[in-house]
């Protein structure tokens, strides 16, 4: 028997009882600690002060998580960085030298080079193909970068400037402009240069903030409501643009028209190079320098205002930031799709979750995916030019099935 059970004494009093005479004979009683709720014998440790209630007074205060670390060390990402540039300009090469007319590798070095005198091939080479390389390269690149930024922010790995119905909106943009310009000459003192990333920075900021209204409701977001709300506006602004041009009554603006829908790579020229190569440099610069809150973000949203990030101020930041750099990518190229949904996931395999290291991956990898893109569009069917939106949906569609059957990770579905 224990040495604190209370026995039935000779006059019916218990012997555990106060006040009782303790037997001399037995062992030194061990009481034990006060323990609340907890029972006799079973001290209240921490393990038993987590199982309370959120609201329970032995409930532990939740603390912020620390945010996501890369997987290996610099070296890793030294050796991601280096294979991908490796691999960005073998890509580039081969789009130089093949097409509908193959040049060899050594005349492709002699154009870029300048030891050539004027030839077809240097032609081909410094006016037309790369131009078009290195405006691939950026779009590419770009679409990564606001897509990884999306997937933080929004904390939905379904994200997509695409999905979301920024591009769709960039592209109503643009067509307004084109018509409004073409038609009434509303724009007559802008060029066109500057007036169709205007009209489609716009379109982009708009759709954007109409498809996150649209979704967040009851102060949650979830994948479903997020991705219906982007192709739901997307399909909107499609039917929007198209209707434009039908009562424009302008019929050579059809081809244009398809060009924004579809995606392509085709009117790429030195002077429509320099603006996306500059907002990209400009964007992804300043994109770095939020890699922080990003990352704050990615751990939880009261994680992060405790931390003291505005997540508000900031989301509205990066919302105009991202529509900027969308709008100035697709007045170039068009509507492609997915390359912002499957380069940002393939650069997190690689270097992991924190942005400082995602976002240079991430860019390099969209710029590889759109490149190589291309050059299948212009091989396949040559000499007939497939549009590149049309392989990166065949490509990507397939891929977004694939992260919808996996089960959501650590930025879930229902955020």
């Amino acid at each position: 028997m224990s040495p604190t059970a209370r026995t039935a004494g000779p006059a019916g009093e218990p012997t555990g009882a106060p006040g009782a005479p303790e037997d001399p004979q037995a062992p030194p009683r061990q009481d034990t600690p006060a323990t609340g709720a907890v029972g006799a014998g079973r001290p209240a440790g921490p393990e038993r002060a987590g199982r309370a209630g959120a609201g329970s007074p032995g409930a532990p205060v939740r603390k912020a998580g620390p945010p996501p670390r890369a997987p290996g060390g610099p070296l890793r990402y030294a050796v991601v960085v280096a294979g991908l540039l490796l691999a960005l300009a073998a890509a580039a090469t081969a789009s130089l030298a093949l097409g509908s007319v193959r040049i060899p590798p050594g005349q492709v070095l002699d154009a870029l080079t300048g030891r050539s005198g004027p030839s077809p091939f240097r032609t081909i080479v410094l006016d037309v193909r790369l131009p078009r390389v290195l405006l691939g390269a950026v779009v590419g690149a770009g679409l990564a970068v606001v897509g990884a930024v999306l997937q933080a922010v929004v904390r939905n790995r379904l994200a997509d400037p695409f999905l979301l119905g920024i591009s769709s909106g960039a592209s109503a943009g643009a067509v307004l402009v084109l018509v409004l310009g073409g038609g009434v000459g509303l724009f007559g003192g802008v060029t066109t240069t500057l007036a169709l990333p205007a009209g489609a920075f716009v379109g982009a900021l708009l759709s954007l903030v109409l498809v996150y209204g649209l979704a967040r409701t009851g102060g949650t977001l979830t994948s479903t409501r997020l991705v219906l709300a982007g192709v739901a506006v997307s399909y909107i602004l499609s039917a929007l643009a198209t209707l434009l041009l039908v009562v424009a009554g302008r019929p050579e603006h059809f081809q244009e028209a398809m060009h924004w829908s579809l995606g392509g790579l085709g009117s790429a020229r030195w002077d429509t190079l320099a603006l996306p190569a500059v907002v990209l440099a400009i964007g992804v610069g300043a994109l770095l320098t939020l890699a922080r809150p990003l990352d704050l973000l990615l751990v939880g949203e009261e994680e992060a205002t405790v931390l003291g990030l505005d997540t508000a101020r900031f989301r509205a930041a990066v919302f105009v930031l991202a529509s900027l750099v969308t709008a100035v990518m697709v007045s170039a190229s068009g509507a492609v799709g997915f390359v912002g949904l499957m380069a940002p996931h393939a650069a997190r395999l690689a270097v992991g979750a924190p942005h400082r290291r995602l976002l240079p991956v991430a860019a390099l990898g969209g710029a590889l995916a759109l490149v190589l893109a291309d050059l299948a569009a212009r091989t396949v069917a040559a000499p007939q030019d497939i549009p590149v939106g049309v392989l990166t949906a065949l490509t990507g569609g397939p891929f977004f099935l694939w992260l919808m059957r996996r089960r959501p990770g650590p930025e879930g579905a229902a955020l």
